[in-house]
């Protein structure tokens, strides 16, 4: 499979890290973010790259030529086989993708060069694959969404919306951003926008949204734009501390998984309006010490209102969106959220029949916590299990998690998280 790598932005949030190179050969931790890009694309068998170029771009093709060259930082061969295409005249981030489509002829990788990632590519293009999609999005929450393009999908992972940052958006939303990496099909390149400069987002990707063409793909690994001062220098403390690699699917994850009713917001019984949802002081704090740490933070909880009929799906839904708005507003997010919606007792005004049973994944059992291990490759034994229940403890301790109990607020949350990280 082909890999496109798009390297010719100037970076102009960035220029005071770095102004005589392009944006893509800022270094982290001594070697240029692209040159970490080939690694991890080479490592996986992804060896047959181009890459754009504009901007300075004689910097970049002089330091890895063809690929065959020798990295003046490692002193190891790149091993990769690469061409340039260099924009003469600016052709907007997805023009040239028309200009090479007689080199796309099959279904291939096309990346942002100034993103910091580490990703298990091979888990991502077979998800793609099974999709049947014309193009799949890697997709993640992060610390900003409010500045952030979104995108909504259905449970199936089918794109509906594209919301890009000057769009208007509901009040509430899920916290579900484009990384900057896609699977693409190159019938998505059989017309061009009548444009002299092609966005990829807006005039290539946003027209998929709800033809059921284009799919999500969501991951907790690690990609992070380094577009500010601010998130290069987060970047250089994530690469230090060694959790950029350890994010890679491919190896065991570490999870805090947190109780959501009086761990994350106050304790209203059975939460069935939306208005009821209120977030505990210092859940944010909290939740974003665990985001730092490098340890997945995922919610599991027990909803019997699904199966008493006090609350739809889709209402429920709604009220994760507005944990996920609240939290990403203080700069926090939820990797993933598992719930479970069957009650064993029945007898209930409305009640849905098909979820009355006594299931394996309601709390205590540990069913919610096994599902987020196989989907995220999570080694239990290091990792916790927070709540302000038995049934919580009960749960993590039958899954093979360290526990802790809350019982006021964040206090002991929070000191556990700082010794987790």
């Amino acid at each position: 499979m082909k890999t496109v790598i798009m390297a010719g932005g100037k970076g102009t949030r960035i220029s005071s890290v770095a102004s005589d190179i392009p944006k893509p050969m800022i270094k982290v931790c001594g070697i240029p973010v692209l040159e970490r890009e080939i690694e991890c694309l080479r490592s996986q068998g992804f060896d047959d790259i181009i890459i754009t170029v504009s901007h300075l771009g004689h910097i970049i093709m002089d330091y890895f030529g063809d690929g065959s060259n020798i990295s003046p930082v490692t002193g190891k061969p790149f091993g990769v086989n690469i061409q340039y295409y260099n924009e003469e005249t600016p052709l907007g981030n997805a023009g040239a993708l028309y200009e090479l489509k007689d080199q796309l002829t099959e279904d291939f990788l096309l990346l942002n060069a100034d993103a910091m990632f580490d990703i298990d590519f091979n888990r991502f293009v077979d998800a793609h694959r099974k999709s049947g999609a014309l193009v799949t999005l890697f997709t993640h929450p992060n610390s900003h969404p409010y500045d952030s393009g979104l995108v909504i999908s259905d449970e199936n992972g089918a794109v509906l919306k594209w919301l890009a940052k000057e769009d208007d958006r509901p009040v509430n939303y899920k916290n579900r951003v484009n990384a900057g990496l896609h699977v693409i099909s190159p019938k998505v390149l059989e017309e061009r926008p009548d444009t002299e400069k092609v966005d990829l987002d807006r005039q290539v990707l946003k027209p998929l949204a709800g033809t059921g063409k284009m799919f999500v793909y969501d991951s907790p690994e690690y990609v992070k734009d380094m577009g500010t001062p601010d998130r290069y220098e987060a970047v250089c403390r994530d690469c230090e501390n060694g959790i950029i690699k350890a994010k890679n699917l491919s190896h065991k994850q570490k999870a805090v998984f947190l109780d959501r009713d009086g761990t994350i917001n106050k304790y209203v019984g059975f939460l069935r309006n939306i208005d009821d949802f209120e977030l505990i002081p210092g859940t944010a704090e909290a939740i974003k010490k665990i985001n730092e740490s490098g340890y997945l933070a995922i919610v599991v909880t027990n909803q019997p209102v699904i199966a008493r009929g006090e609350v739809t799906v889709e209402e429920l839904n709604e009220i994760h969106n507005k944990m996920e708005r609240l939290l990403g507003e203080q700069g926090a997010y939820i990797d993933a959220i598992y719930y479970c919606p069957h009650h064993p007792d029945k007898g209930f005004e409305g009640e849905i029949p098909e979820l009355k049973f006594d299931c394996d994944c309601r709390k205590p059992k540990p069913g919610m916590l096994f599902k987020a291990a196989e989907d995220f490759n999570i080694d239990l034994s290091q990792s916790y299990m927070v709540g302000d229940s038995e049934n919580d403890i009960k749960a993590g301790e039958a899954a093979g998690c360290k526990t802790v109990l809350v019982k006021s607020g964040l206090k002991d949350l929070r000191a556990q998280t700082i010794n987790a990280g």
